[in-house]
């Protein structure tokens, strides 16, 4: 017999004839668990009737929905505007888990689904943790993701629970722990079979264990592999901030927080330690990067995922059947996608062989994953079975989305569009993964040009997130809502631009590179050049990624677009960069597929081709670093304000996000639209016209951003692009 206690909506509590009270956490209006007030407040009442309730023996803390608990409410840690607000809110927070933990009655907590950030650091502070082991568990603390580091106890519980060393890994990249490793680490106690097994097991360990205590409040507790005065912690600490340092360039502070507070709190006692977290934490909370980050990538990013740049009023989609033409890198990559997603493929080519070696690519992504113990060898042939290589265009009928993903030549994709659209329905919607070709100009070989978009993925497609959604002159408001449909039913994050020549993101990639190729024909020093794109936060330097592309590539985008502005009536100008794509391809150093360009590719290494200082004579007077840093943010920024001034860019979310996740934008700086943001637009404006007047009028900035400036404005969060 039991008796119910509903005490708020969000947390159900149901008292046993065992003594035992089991609290469910069922969020009202959210999909997840989320410790807003709703939740939170229960939870601290349930804490004090655990202390004062004689009637009751142990507690089981479990969720109703699909995840135990994703972690702290954003809008509130948003909302901290000092560091003594930021430690407050900490510190409530833990004294809540304390006294979970030193309540004198057994807690359990019963796991499922993502158990991450704020709902771990609860779980860490029950007595005994359970997983229910159905696939779906992953635990973490992914706080700098979004530049904190976890607030609520979890840089003092997890290094006392599995190790410093192991633990600093966890938090330092953000890890999804999978049950099994779970359990062998020590982060959990028990594996489930289910939900009710979890119960059973939960009860009777309750049952066995009247007055528990935490590891790190008994008298002889020892961390597992020692604490930071032993001779292991002791080196790892001593190299590791010169790692962080390595990766980071400073840029993210919540790093070398995470570990100053693991490392001094292996110092001292749990107590001490949990206040000394929640300094480091105020310190995180009120940084740039984390504003920079919590703006783009939490509030922007779901903006977008909830359909902010898909049309409002079109029904929902998705793809019964997809075709694709042109088995390469691309083809194979969106294929790999959609079968992962559960969508049958038609991946056509001019031979079987090539359509063949298309679907090796999926097959060799599932054996990896299936050594690795990611998937089962039933899990691989299932999704193999979705892709059928063919080279005959029939095979297309039925298909409701055809993408063609074949050369980037005008002619052979007009061929392949109407040899495709003569076998679909007239409801079909066909794309091109293009990355640089305007949209409008290809639909002219359509027969339906209102059913005709672009979706550019980014290489590789397994890998990267991002879908760059084109809207050609004629693309109706439907085939947008069907196209940005099937981005999200194949797990990726859609951005919608207007069609241009280079769109938004090869147009914008485009800047960093080729200002790296413009500071080499200057006479930097191409150390110094690459030194400043990491410092700068960007995930390559700018002549290896120039390398990685291929300078013959670069160079025939060049060209073209030199033939087409030409062809519209215009003056062409030349970038200066272009000379050195030119005159390296002509002595054969066209990138890393044939292992020389600006370096030499060696068997995985590389180096700086020596030849450079002949080619280009270092200046007898080298700029700062902190110049080229200015040099290579500012053009790209810059740049991006231009698409969003001419309309290219719909919206400023669009725009950071893009940046980021499409060619690797310094993340802590929130994106490129957002970075003008944290400088403030007069700085901005006024610097830009400095480098303009020192290095030319590719840094003018964009008349958007003077008048932006000259009325005190800024850009909205993740509004609709300014008129």
């Amino acid at each position: 017999m039991s008796t119910s206690h509903p005490t708020s909506e969000a947390l159900h509590l149901e008292l046993g004839a065992d003594a035992i009270l089991v609290a469910t956490m069922d969020l009202p209006g959210h999909s997840m668990n989320i410790l807003t007030d709703a939740l939170a407040t229960p939870l601290i009442a349930l804490a004090a009737r655990l202390e004062s309730d004689s009637g009751v023996k142990g507690l089981i803390l479990r969720s109703a929905k699909k995840d135990f608990l994703a972690g702290a409410d954003v809008d509130r840690l948003r909302a901290l505007s000092t560091a003594q607000e930021a430690f407050d809110e900490s510190m409530r927070f833990k004294s809540f888990i304390r006294r979970l933990e030193r309540c004198g009655k057994p807690v359990v907590a019963i796991l499922h689904g993502l158990c991450l950030g704020g709902g771990l650091e609860i779980a860490m502070g029950c007595h005994w943790r359970i997983v229910v082991d159905d696939g779906r568990a992953r635990l973490g603390l992914p706080e700098v993701k979004l530049g904190l580091l976890p607030g609520g106890g979890g840089t003092q519980r997890l290094p006392r629970l599995v190790g410093m060393q192991q633990a600093l890994q966890w938090m330092a990249e953000g890890t999804h722990v999978p049950a099994a490793l779970a359990l062998s680490s020590g982060l959990v106690n028990a594996l489930a079979a289910n939900a009710e097994d979890a119960l059973t097991q939960a009860r009777a360990w309750i049952a066995a264990t009247p007055k528990p205590v935490q590891p790190w409040d008994a008298p002889k507790f020892r961390y597992p592999g020692g604490d930071s005065r032993s001779p292991a912690a002791a080196q790892l600490l001593a190299i590791g901030p010169s790692m962080a340092a390595a990766k980071s360039f400073g840029n993210y502070p919540a790093l070398s927080h995470i570990m100053s507070s693991v490392f001094e709190g292996g110092l001292t006692d749990i107590d001490r330690g949990l206040e000394i977290e929640s300094r480091y934490f105020a310190a995180c909370a009120i940084s740039p990067a984390s504003r920079n980050l919590i703006g783009t990538l939490w509030y922007q990013l779901n903006a977008i995922k909830k359909g902010a740049s898909r049309p409002a009023d079109v029904p929902a989609s998705q793809v019964q059947r997809l075709g694709i033409l042109g088995a390469g890198m691309m083809g194979a990559g969106i294929a790999y996608a959609a079968a992962k997603a559960g969508i049958p493929v038609v991946l056509l080519d001019q031979s079987q062989a090539a359509a063949d070696k298309g679907k090796q690519y999926s097959q060799d992504l599932l054996d990896k994953a299936v050594k690795r113990g990611r998937s089962t060898a039933e899990k691989r042939e299932r999704l193999l079975a979705l892709i059928t290589p063919s080279t005959d265009y029939a095979a297309l009928r039925g298909c409701d989305l055809v993408i063609e993903a074949v050369f980037e030549d005008r002619a052979v994709k007009a061929q392949v569009t109407a040899l495709a659209e003569a076998q679909l329905a007239d409801t079909a919607v066909f794309a091109s993964n293009t990355s640089t070709l305007p949209i409008t100009g290809l639909a002219q070989a359509s027969q339906r040009p209102a059913q005709f978009l672009g979706l550019h993925f980014f290489s590789p497609v397994d890998k990267m997130p991002l879908v760059e959604i084109i809207v050609g002159k004629e693309t109706s408001a439907q085939t947008l809502a069907r196209g940005f449909d099937f981005c999200l039913q194949i797990g990726k994050t859609p951005i919608v631009v207007n069609d241009s020549r280079g769109f938004y993101t090869s147009r914008v990639f485009a800047t960093y590179v080729m200002e790296g190729l413009a500071m080499l024909r200057e006479g930097v020093h191409p150390r110094a050049i690459e030194m400043a794109g990491l410092q700068a936060g960007m995930p390559m330097p700018p002549l290896a990624l120039q390398d990685e592309v291929s300078l013959s590539l670069g160079l025939h985008v060049a060209t073209q677009t030199r033939k087409d502005v030409e062809a519209e009536g215009q003056v062409y100008t030349e970038h200066p960069g272009e000379a050195v794509l030119r005159q390296l391809c002509e002595l054969g150093r066209v990138g890393k597929k044939v292992g020389q360009g600006f370096y030499d590719w060696q068997a995985g290494d590389k180096s700086l081709w020596p030849g450079l200082a002949q080619l280009y004579p270092l200046a007898a007077e080298q700029p700062a670093q902190s110049v080229l840093i200015a040099r290579l943010m500012f053009v790209q920024a810059n740049e991006a304000a231009r698409c969003l001034q001419e309309g290219v860019l719909r919206s400023v979310a669009d725009g950071n996000i893009g940046s980021i996740l499409g060619w690797g934008f310094a993340p802590f700086q929130g994106g490129a639209l957002q970075f003008i943001n944290s400088l403030g637009l007069k700085p901005f404006v006024a610097r830009a016209t400095e480098l303009a007047r020192l290095h030319g009028p590719r840094f003018e900035p964009a008349q958007l951003l003077q008048e932006m400036a000259a009325k005190g404005e800024r850009f909205e969060e993740g509004g609709p692009a300014l008129d």
